[in-house]
C-alpha cells in the first residue's frame, strides 16, 4: 500500500526531533463555487533537527512516533531563511 505524501511549509522548529508543517489545500464551496483556502497543521519526525522556518518539503505518513507524530519529512524542495 503506498503512503500518502504532502507538500508543506515549515512553521515552527522549536522542539527536539519535530516540526510543524502547514498544509494548504484549495477547495471549492458546495453552493457558491468560489475556491476556499483551507490549511492543516501536521506534527512531522525530523530526526536530524535540519527543518528551519520557511522551509518547503515533502512529508509523508510513517507509523506513529508518538501520540500526535504520525508524518516523517521525506525531501526538502526549497530551504527558508536562515533567521
Amino acid at each position: 500500500m503506498p503512503t500518502r505524501q504532502l507538500h508543506g511549509t515549515v512553521v515552527s522548529n522549536r522542539m527536539d526531533k519535530t516540526a510543524v508543517v502547514r498544509v494548504e489545500r484549495l477547495k471549492a464551496h458546495p453552493l457558491y463555487r468560489k475556491v476556499i483556502r483551507l490549511h492543516s497543521r501536521y506534527m512531522v519526525h525530523d530526526e536530524e533537527n535540519e527543518a528551519r522556518i520557511g522551509d518547503e518539503v515533502v512529508i509523508e505518513e510513517c507509523r506513529p512516533m508518538s501520540r500526535r507524530k504520525r508524518w516523517r519529512i521525506v525531501d526538502y524542495v526549497q530551504r527558508g531563511e536562515e533567521a
